[in-house]
């Protein structure tokens, strides 16, 4: 487009493409080029003789550049007759590198045959600079995240056995799968030996997750260890531990969980386990010939919400494999595409691998809590008893 004569306007246009905030050049379809604006010369430190005619855009470039435009830019170019927004580095006179977003569209004569290569090229330093703090705060915050991750699994493994005990005659397993590696979660368990030969047990649930949920969960274990040195019966330690939770009841919200805690004697053909719930999810008894029956403690109030609470008992008999399971509920709570994966349905899966004994069974489970992948937002702690055939 032109003005009338002597109204100044080409002379403007011409101003605006040669000292446009950003590098214009034009070249033939060999890549020559035959046309540059001030701007780009200036940041190359070149001059227009030096240039026009004489050098390829491709040798404009950096080494890497030069390999991309050859294998990426210009096939796609030739292809598509346009290409857009591209970074590459240009390579000044004194050596320089000057990132760039490169624009680049072909021209077409009046027969519609290509004829030139327009291009343009903005100054990235700017943006560069930008990206690259992007990336160190983003460096910096994976380093915090993996720190704060060791320290959270360093948590969790001090809340639990570092070695889970054996029983004369039994076979245990147990696993803690943890829905977030970001969060200490509440889930615990043990086993350990009384003075008089019999051995207890507990599985328990503390509610929420975080610094918080592991101080009440270090409570609940120590509590409970030190209570069967006074009374190991299993109503009387589950009650010690509803008044030590309870004792922070008037200064501030409760301190509550979901616990049972069992005491192993030995029989004449196995093990018998009395049992006393805090409204926790009922015990699975594994028979060695493929079955599976809830034991539940039907009574049995959440420890720690309120300062007397009725705890609920049951005895099980153990014979020659047969498995007790324990287990939170991380895993009946589970998301699956039909909805929760619910008690039953981990009744029925347990049924299955009732004859594999408390290792096979605890495999079988972690396999299952990593099919449900994401569908677990709650940690889930897996204890198994197992008499030995």
């Amino acid at each position: 487009m032109t003005g009338p004569p002597g109204d100044g306007l080409d002379d403007d246009m011409a101003d605006l493409y040669d000292n446009a905030p950003c590098g214009y050049l034009s070249t033939h379809l060999d890549g020559t080029i035959a046309k540059i604006n001030a701007t780009l010369l200036g940041w190359l430190g070149s001059t227009r003789d030096e240039v026009v005619g004489h050098r390829r855009f491709s040798e404009l470039l950096t080494v890497g550049g030069r390999m991309y435009h050859e294998t990426h830019f210009a096939p796609l170019l030739h292809m598509q007759g346009e290409v857009r927004g591209v970074a590459l580095d240009l390579r000044t006179a004194t050596g320089a590198r000057l990132p760039v977003l490169v624009t680049s569209a072909v021209k077409h004569d009046a027969e519609g045959n290509p004829a030139l290569i327009r291009t343009t090229v903005f100054d990235a330093r700017d943006r560069r600079d930008y990206e690259r703090e992007l990336l160190r705060a983003r460096q910096a915050a994976d380093r915090d995240r993996e720190r704060l991750r060791r320290l959270v699994a360093g948590l969790q493994r001090s809340l639990l056995p570092a070695v889970l005990p054996v029983p004369p005659g039994m076979r245990t397993a147990a696993h803690y799968h943890m829905a977030s590696p970001d969060e200490v979660g509440g889930d615990f368990y043990d086993l350990f030996p009384l003075p008089d030969g019999r051995w207890a047990f507990f599985l328990g649930d503390v509610c929420g997750k975080g610094v918080q949920a592991a101080a009440v969960t270090a409570r609940a274990r120590y509590t409970l260890r030190a209570a069967t040195v006074y009374d190991p019966s299993p109503a009387a330690v589950l009650g010690n531990l509803n008044t030590v939770l309870c004792q922070d009841a008037d200064t501030g919200p409760g301190d509550y969980c979901t616990v049972v805690f069992g005491v192993l004697t030995p029989t004449a053909t196995g093990y018998r386990a009395d049992l006393a719930g805090g409204g926790h999810p009922p015990a699975l008894l594994l028979g060695d010939g493929g079955t599976a029956e809830f034991q539940p403690t039907t009574g049995g109030t959440i420890i720690g919400l309120l300062p007397r609470v009725p705890i609920a008992t049951r005895t099980v008999e153990l014979g020659p494999g047969d498995t007790l399971l324990l287990y939170t509920d991380g895993v009946t709570e589970a998301r699956t595409p039909t909805g929760r994966f619910g008690a039953q349905a981990l009744r029925s899966f347990a049924a299955d691998h009732a004859s594999a004994g408390a290792a096979g069974v605890i495999d079988a489970l972690t396999g299952l809590l990593a099919d449900l992948g994401t569908g677990i937002d709650d940690d889930t702690a897996l204890l198994a008893l197992q008499v030995h055939r």
